[in-house]
């Protein structure tokens, strides 16, 4: 299937007149590990700006300033503090693990805590390095059925197996019938695509212009933001969130030679309306 403007106006509908922070979702991101303090602001930023509820960050804690500076409409706390962070762990209906965690000590526990805590209910989003460290690990079970994957190529080949070259449709299908149910795959590249199960979709708007560092990053947040509040099928619901985030790229690109992340956040809210209307 070819996502398009048409499933997005699908998924990003007017919001109830009776709506309140809780109706949007409460999301928690872990991530932000010295020294990649940005990706969590980055990711952080999106999310608030596709319009969660609640959003909380688990990040270092000399990040913590930096971040209430950025982004005042986000709670974050010290990811070091395991008894918090279970509390917000089990507080949360989305959890966006991976953005700039690293994968020293502190990040292997925070996955570890993580991996423990979280229930079936709950919705998982993984990027970034937390993949590399599922990889390590993946056949200890899982916690929760409702997976989102945003590898790129080399951490879709360490988690699959599949060198980058063999990374084809079908090849990619059978490698993720290894994963729960459900999960959904978006395996990014210069041609992103989407897997659920059999479905497949392809979107055909962005280009290299978004090869920069932090456009992970920013899509991870805009999906996390996208699943807590649009209560639909997940699979539609994320590639909602994977054309947005490259259809504004696009829309940016026409006046900027590179796309920067945190432009593609601050257009996020006003491109939902023109969809929602």
């Amino acid at each position: 299937m070819i996502i398009d403007k048409v499933l997005v106006k699908k998924i990003i509908q007017p919001r109830p007149l009776d709506s309140h922070k809780g109706t949007f979702g409460r999301v928690l991101l872990i991530g932000g590990n010295y020294p990649y303090g940005g990706a969590i602001i980055m990711a952080a930023s999106a999310c608030v700006n596709s319009g969660a509820g609640l959003v909380t960050v688990a990040t270092h804690k000399d990040n913590i300033t930096a971040l209430h500076s950025r982004l005042p409409e986000s709670m974050a706390f010290d990811m070091a503090e395991k008894d918090r962070l279970t509390e917000q762990i089990a507080a949360a209906d989305v959890i966006l693990i991976g953005p700039g965690l690293a994968e020293d000590d502190l990040a292997r526990q925070t996955f570890d805590l993580l991996w423990q805590s979280i229930t079936a209910q709950q919705i998982l989003v993984i990027d970034g390095s937390a993949l590399n460290l599922l990889a390590k690990r993946k056949s200890a079970g899982w916690p929760s059925e409702q997976i989102i994957l945003t590898p790129h190529q080399k951490e879709w080949e360490r988690l699959s197996g599949l060198a980058i070259s063999k990374q084809t449709e079908e090849a990619t299908q059978t490698a993720l019938a290894a994963f729960p149910k459900g999960t959904v795959l978006v395996a990014k590249s210069h041609q992103t695509k989407l897997y659920q199960n059999s479905k497949v979709g392809k979107i055909c708007v962005g280009g290299p212009y978004q090869a920069t560092g932090g456009m992970g990053d920013t899509l991870a947040g805009m999906i996390a933001g996208f699943v807590a509040q649009f209560h639909l099928d997940r699979f539609d619901v994320t590639a909602a969130a994977v054309f947005l985030h490259s259809y504004i790229a696009e829309q940016l690109s026409k006046q900027a030679y590179v796309v920067l992340p945190t432009r593609i956040s601050t257009e996020i809210a006003r491109v939902m309306k023109e969809m929602s209307d």
